[in-house]
Protein backbone atom coordinates (compact mmCIF):
# COMPACT_ATOMS: atom_id res chain seq x y z
CA UNK A 1 0.00 0.00 0.00
CA UNK A 2 2.31 2.33 0.78
CA UNK A 3 4.88 1.76 -2.36
CA UNK A 4 1.45 2.78 -4.49
CA UNK A 5 1.23 6.25 -2.69
CA UNK A 6 4.78 6.82 -3.17
CA UNK A 7 4.82 5.49 -6.47
CA UNK A 8 1.51 8.47 -7.23
CA UNK A 9 3.18 10.98 -4.64
CA UNK A 10 6.07 10.66 -7.16
CA UNK A 11 3.77 10.85 -10.59
CA UNK A 12 1.90 13.81 -9.39
CA UNK A 13 5.26 15.30 -8.28
CA UNK A 14 6.71 14.91 -12.09
CA UNK A 15 3.70 15.87 -13.35
CA UNK A 16 1.90 18.99 -11.48
CA UNK A 17 0.31 20.07 -14.21
CA UNK A 18 -1.89 16.60 -14.67
CA UNK A 19 -2.84 16.89 -11.25
CA UNK A 20 -3.96 20.56 -11.69
CA UNK A 21 -6.33 19.51 -14.58
CA UNK A 22 -7.51 16.35 -13.08
CA UNK A 23 -8.58 18.74 -10.25
CA UNK A 24 -10.30 21.36 -12.49
CA UNK A 25 -12.23 18.53 -14.38
CA UNK A 26 -13.64 16.74 -11.84
CA UNK A 27 -14.67 19.91 -10.29
CA UNK A 28 -15.59 21.47 -13.55
CA UNK A 29 -19.25 23.15 -12.54
CA UNK A 30 -17.69 25.35 -9.94
CA UNK A 31 -16.59 27.24 -13.26
CA UNK A 32 -18.11 29.54 -15.77
CA UNK A 33 -17.73 28.91 -19.20
CA UNK A 34 -14.98 30.61 -19.98
CA UNK A 35 -13.15 30.26 -16.62
CA UNK A 36 -13.34 26.31 -17.22
CA UNK A 37 -11.99 26.92 -20.78
CA UNK A 38 -9.13 29.26 -20.13
CA UNK A 39 -7.77 26.71 -17.54
CA UNK A 40 -8.45 23.83 -19.37
CA UNK A 41 -6.47 24.98 -22.02
CA UNK A 42 -3.71 26.04 -20.71
CA UNK A 43 -2.86 22.85 -18.87
CA UNK A 44 -3.45 21.42 -22.09
CA UNK A 45 -1.84 23.53 -24.77
CA UNK A 46 0.95 25.15 -22.27
CA UNK A 47 -0.49 29.17 -22.67
CA UNK A 48 -3.14 31.29 -22.34
CA UNK A 49 -5.61 31.32 -24.52
CA UNK A 50 -6.28 34.42 -26.46
CA UNK A 51 -9.95 34.06 -26.31
CA UNK A 52 -10.77 37.77 -27.35
CA UNK A 53 -7.89 37.65 -30.17
CA UNK A 54 -7.79 33.87 -31.58
CA UNK A 55 -5.38 32.98 -34.19
CA UNK A 56 -5.89 29.04 -34.70
CA UNK A 57 -8.17 26.18 -35.34
CA UNK A 58 -8.09 25.23 -31.58
CA UNK A 59 -8.24 28.84 -30.26
CA UNK A 60 -11.44 29.84 -32.38
CA UNK A 61 -12.98 26.64 -31.71
CA UNK A 62 -13.09 27.98 -28.10
CA UNK A 63 -14.18 31.18 -29.42
CA UNK A 64 -17.56 29.42 -30.95
CA UNK A 65 -18.03 27.19 -27.72
CA UNK A 66 -18.89 30.50 -25.89
CA UNK A 67 -20.56 33.01 -28.53
CA UNK A 68 -22.12 31.06 -31.56
CA UNK A 69 -24.72 29.31 -30.09
CA UNK A 70 -27.92 28.20 -31.83
CA UNK A 71 -30.94 25.89 -30.75
CA UNK A 72 -30.58 23.66 -33.53
CA UNK A 73 -27.31 22.72 -32.65
CA UNK A 74 -28.63 20.26 -29.80
CA UNK A 75 -30.31 18.48 -32.55
CA UNK A 76 -27.80 18.29 -34.51
CA UNK A 77 -25.17 16.85 -31.96
CA UNK A 78 -27.92 14.36 -30.81
CA UNK A 79 -27.25 10.55 -32.17
CA UNK A 80 -31.14 9.94 -32.41
CA UNK A 81 -32.61 13.06 -33.25
CA UNK A 82 -29.65 14.41 -36.30
CA UNK A 83 -31.33 11.52 -38.90
CA UNK A 84 -34.67 13.51 -39.44
CA UNK A 85 -32.74 16.84 -39.30
CA UNK A 86 -30.02 15.29 -41.79
CA UNK A 87 -32.98 13.45 -44.04
CA UNK A 88 -34.68 16.61 -44.58
CA UNK A 89 -31.78 18.19 -45.92
CA UNK A 90 -30.06 15.65 -48.49
CA UNK A 91 -32.55 12.43 -48.17
CA UNK A 92 -33.39 9.41 -46.07
CA UNK A 93 -31.60 7.48 -48.21
CA UNK A 94 -28.15 8.37 -46.51
CA UNK A 95 -29.15 7.43 -42.99
CA UNK A 96 -28.18 4.11 -41.27
CA UNK A 97 -31.58 2.47 -40.20
CA UNK A 98 -32.03 2.66 -36.65
CA UNK A 99 -33.05 -0.38 -34.66
CA UNK A 100 -34.64 0.85 -31.81
CA UNK A 101 -34.83 3.82 -29.02
CA UNK A 102 -34.43 3.87 -25.37
CA UNK A 103 -34.72 5.80 -22.56
CA UNK A 104 -32.92 3.61 -19.86
CA UNK A 105 -30.17 0.09 -20.28
CA UNK A 106 -33.22 -2.18 -18.62
CA UNK A 107 -35.26 -1.12 -21.02
CA UNK A 108 -33.69 -2.90 -24.16
CA UNK A 109 -35.12 -6.14 -25.57
CA UNK A 110 -31.53 -7.59 -26.62
CA UNK A 111 -33.72 -10.78 -27.44
CA UNK A 112 -35.56 -9.19 -30.03
CA UNK A 113 -32.72 -7.55 -31.45
CA UNK A 114 -31.09 -9.35 -34.38
CA UNK A 115 -28.00 -10.82 -34.29
CA UNK A 116 -25.59 -8.20 -35.38
CA UNK A 117 -26.25 -4.54 -34.00
CA UNK A 118 -24.35 -1.16 -33.11
CA UNK A 119 -25.63 0.67 -29.57
CA UNK A 120 -24.32 3.79 -28.97
CA UNK A 121 -25.58 6.62 -26.57
CA UNK A 122 -27.56 9.94 -28.23
CA UNK A 123 -25.81 12.70 -26.30
CA UNK A 124 -22.01 11.85 -26.01
CA UNK A 125 -18.29 10.43 -27.71
CA UNK A 126 -17.77 6.82 -26.96
CA UNK A 127 -20.88 5.27 -25.83
CA UNK A 128 -20.69 2.46 -28.38
CA UNK A 129 -21.67 -1.27 -27.89
CA UNK A 130 -20.46 -3.03 -31.43
CA UNK A 131 -22.28 -7.04 -31.86
CA UNK A 132 -21.04 -8.65 -33.81
CA UNK A 133 -22.38 -12.25 -33.12
CA UNK A 134 -25.30 -11.81 -30.75
CA UNK A 135 -24.06 -15.38 -28.92
CA UNK A 136 -20.79 -14.18 -27.85
CA UNK A 137 -21.71 -10.20 -26.29
CA UNK A 138 -21.30 -10.01 -22.64
CA UNK A 139 -24.58 -8.45 -22.34
CA UNK A 140 -23.64 -8.00 -18.73
CA UNK A 141 -20.72 -5.81 -19.79
CA UNK A 142 -22.77 -4.07 -22.32
CA UNK A 143 -25.44 -3.07 -20.03
CA UNK A 144 -22.72 -1.69 -17.61
CA UNK A 145 -21.07 0.41 -20.14
CA UNK A 146 -24.04 1.66 -21.25
CA UNK A 147 -25.15 2.52 -17.57
CA UNK A 148 -22.22 4.66 -16.80
CA UNK A 149 -21.88 6.49 -20.78
CA UNK A 150 -26.20 7.61 -19.78
CA UNK A 151 -24.93 9.35 -16.34
CA UNK A 152 -21.77 11.06 -18.06
CA UNK A 153 -22.92 14.83 -18.94
CA UNK A 154 -20.55 15.32 -21.88
CA UNK A 155 -21.02 19.29 -21.83
CA UNK A 156 -19.16 19.62 -18.78
CA UNK A 157 -15.86 18.29 -19.51
CA UNK A 158 -15.04 19.84 -22.97
CA UNK A 159 -17.84 23.07 -22.47
CA UNK A 160 -19.01 22.12 -25.77
CA UNK A 161 -22.46 24.15 -25.70
CA UNK A 162 -24.71 22.05 -28.60
CA UNK A 163 -24.54 18.78 -26.27
CA UNK A 164 -25.61 20.33 -23.47
CA UNK A 165 -29.51 19.84 -23.72
CA UNK A 166 -29.21 16.91 -25.71
CA UNK A 167 -31.49 14.14 -23.89
CA UNK A 168 -29.15 11.05 -22.75
CA UNK A 169 -30.61 7.85 -24.73
CA UNK A 170 -29.49 4.99 -26.62
CA UNK A 171 -30.25 3.87 -29.93
CA UNK A 172 -29.71 0.96 -32.06
CA UNK A 173 -28.33 0.76 -35.32
CA UNK A 174 -27.87 -1.71 -38.35
CA UNK A 175 -24.18 -3.08 -37.86
CA UNK A 176 -22.22 -2.22 -40.89
CA UNK A 177 -18.97 -2.65 -42.49
CA UNK A 178 -17.11 -1.37 -45.89
CA UNK A 179 -15.21 -3.22 -48.00
CA UNK A 180 -12.72 -4.31 -45.91
CA UNK A 181 -14.88 -7.07 -44.32
CA UNK A 182 -14.05 -5.77 -40.65
CA UNK A 183 -14.10 -1.93 -40.01
CA UNK A 184 -15.81 1.32 -41.20
CA UNK A 185 -13.59 3.55 -42.35
CA UNK A 186 -14.90 7.24 -41.23
CA UNK A 187 -14.55 10.11 -43.92
CA UNK A 188 -14.59 13.21 -41.87
CA UNK A 189 -14.90 16.59 -43.86
CA UNK A 190 -13.87 19.61 -41.98
CA UNK A 191 -16.49 22.26 -44.15
CA UNK A 192 -16.78 26.11 -42.94
CA UNK A 193 -19.61 28.12 -44.01
CA UNK A 194 -20.54 25.40 -46.91
CA UNK A 195 -17.30 24.93 -48.31
CA UNK A 196 -15.24 21.80 -47.75
CA UNK A 197 -11.37 22.66 -47.00
CA UNK A 198 -9.76 19.36 -45.36
CA UNK A 199 -11.51 16.02 -44.39
CA UNK A 200 -9.25 12.80 -42.47
CA UNK A 201 -9.93 9.18 -42.89
CA UNK A 202 -9.98 7.50 -39.41
CA UNK A 203 -8.62 3.66 -39.76
CA UNK A 204 -7.91 0.93 -37.11
CA UNK A 205 -10.28 1.36 -34.62
CA UNK A 206 -11.01 -0.99 -32.67
CA UNK A 207 -8.03 -3.10 -33.00
CA UNK A 208 -6.45 -4.87 -30.68
CA UNK A 209 -3.06 -3.53 -29.63
CA UNK A 210 -3.48 -1.45 -32.52
CA UNK A 211 -3.56 2.79 -32.66
CA UNK A 212 -6.39 4.62 -34.21
CA UNK A 213 -5.08 6.15 -37.64
CA UNK A 214 -6.03 9.71 -39.05
CA UNK A 215 -5.02 10.46 -42.33
CA UNK A 216 -5.75 13.81 -43.41
CA UNK A 217 -6.35 14.95 -46.82
CA UNK A 218 -7.06 18.12 -48.91
CA UNK A 219 -10.56 19.30 -50.76
CA UNK A 220 -9.13 16.96 -53.82
CA UNK A 221 -7.55 14.17 -51.56
CA UNK A 222 -4.02 14.80 -51.52
CA UNK A 223 -2.32 13.94 -48.86
CA UNK A 224 -1.71 16.29 -46.31
CA UNK A 225 1.77 16.47 -43.94
CA UNK A 226 0.99 16.80 -40.45
CA UNK A 227 -0.65 15.12 -37.60
CA UNK A 228 -3.38 15.29 -35.19
CA UNK A 229 -4.25 13.49 -32.37
CA UNK A 230 -3.14 10.06 -33.62
CA UNK A 231 -0.12 9.20 -36.28
CA UNK A 232 -0.86 8.79 -40.12
CA UNK A 233 -1.42 5.20 -41.85
CA UNK A 234 1.38 2.85 -42.59
CA UNK A 235 -1.09 1.50 -45.18
CA UNK A 236 -1.97 3.62 -48.61
CA UNK A 237 -5.63 5.22 -47.60
CA UNK A 238 -7.50 5.15 -51.19
CA UNK A 239 -9.66 7.84 -52.35
CA UNK A 240 -13.38 6.40 -52.00
CA UNK A 241 -15.69 5.85 -54.57
CA UNK A 242 -18.20 8.32 -53.22
CA UNK A 243 -15.45 10.85 -52.37
CA UNK A 244 -17.48 14.29 -54.90
CA UNK A 245 -20.96 13.07 -53.39
CA UNK A 246 -19.58 12.97 -49.78
CA UNK A 247 -18.13 16.69 -50.70
CA UNK A 248 -21.39 17.64 -52.14
CA UNK A 249 -23.20 16.70 -49.21
CA UNK A 250 -21.10 17.52 -46.39
CA UNK A 251 -21.16 21.03 -48.22
CA UNK A 252 -25.24 21.01 -47.88
CA UNK A 253 -25.26 19.85 -44.35
CA UNK A 254 -22.69 22.87 -43.29
CA UNK A 255 -24.55 26.08 -45.61
CA UNK A 256 -24.20 29.32 -42.98
CA UNK A 257 -22.37 27.62 -40.33
CA UNK A 258 -18.80 28.94 -39.38
CA UNK A 259 -16.93 25.17 -39.05
CA UNK A 260 -18.78 21.62 -39.04
CA UNK A 261 -17.37 18.44 -39.21
CA UNK A 262 -19.46 16.19 -41.50
CA UNK A 263 -18.85 12.68 -40.96
CA UNK A 264 -19.88 9.79 -43.56
CA UNK A 265 -18.99 5.71 -44.40
CA UNK A 266 -18.84 4.79 -47.58
CA UNK A 267 -19.48 0.93 -48.12
CA UNK A 268 -19.44 -0.07 -51.36
CA UNK A 269 -19.90 3.31 -53.01
CA UNK A 270 -22.66 3.97 -51.13
CA UNK A 271 -22.89 7.12 -48.67
CA UNK A 272 -24.09 6.89 -45.34
CA UNK A 273 -24.10 9.76 -42.57
CA UNK A 274 -22.12 9.29 -39.66
CA UNK A 275 -22.59 12.44 -37.60
CA UNK A 276 -22.26 16.08 -37.08
CA UNK A 277 -19.36 17.84 -35.00
CA UNK A 278 -18.80 21.61 -34.14
CA UNK A 279 -15.35 20.82 -32.57
CA UNK A 280 -13.13 18.26 -32.99
CA UNK A 281 -11.18 17.54 -30.77
CA UNK A 282 -13.08 19.37 -28.38
CA UNK A 283 -10.32 22.47 -29.74
CA UNK A 284 -7.39 21.05 -27.04
CA UNK A 285 -5.15 18.70 -29.24
CA UNK A 286 -2.09 20.00 -31.49
CA UNK A 287 -1.21 19.95 -34.87
CA UNK A 288 2.20 18.82 -35.47
CA UNK A 289 3.74 20.83 -37.56
CA UNK A 290 1.79 23.68 -35.62
CA UNK A 291 1.71 25.86 -38.95
CA UNK A 292 -1.77 23.37 -39.72
CA UNK A 293 -3.46 24.81 -36.70
CA UNK A 294 -3.14 28.07 -38.07
CA UNK A 295 -4.18 27.32 -41.91
CA UNK A 296 -7.38 25.30 -40.74
CA UNK A 297 -7.85 28.91 -38.23
CA UNK A 298 -7.90 31.01 -40.93
CA UNK A 299 -10.68 29.18 -42.84
CA UNK A 300 -12.80 29.99 -40.05
CA UNK A 301 -14.63 33.78 -39.86
CA UNK A 302 -15.85 34.31 -36.53
CA UNK A 303 -19.80 35.53 -36.63
CA UNK A 304 -20.04 39.35 -36.22
CA UNK A 305 -16.78 39.79 -35.21
CA UNK A 306 -14.11 41.79 -36.81
CA UNK A 307 -11.05 39.60 -37.39
CA UNK A 308 -7.13 40.77 -37.39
Amino acid sequence: MKNKFFSRLIRAIKHPSKIALHIIEKNSRLFSDETYLKLRWYFLMGYRLPINNPQTFNEKLQWLKLYDRKDIYTTMVDKYEVKEYVSKIIGNEYIIPTIGVWDTVDEIDFDALPNQFVLKCTHDSGGLVICEDKGKLDIKKAKAKLRECLKFEYFWYGREWPYKNVKPRIIAEQYMVDESGYELKDYKFFCFNGCVKALFVATDRGKINEETKFDFFDENFNHLPFTNGHPNSTKCVMKPQSFDKMKELAALLSKNIPHLRVDFYDINGKVYFGELTFSHWSGMVPFEPEEWDYTFGSWIHLPGKVEN
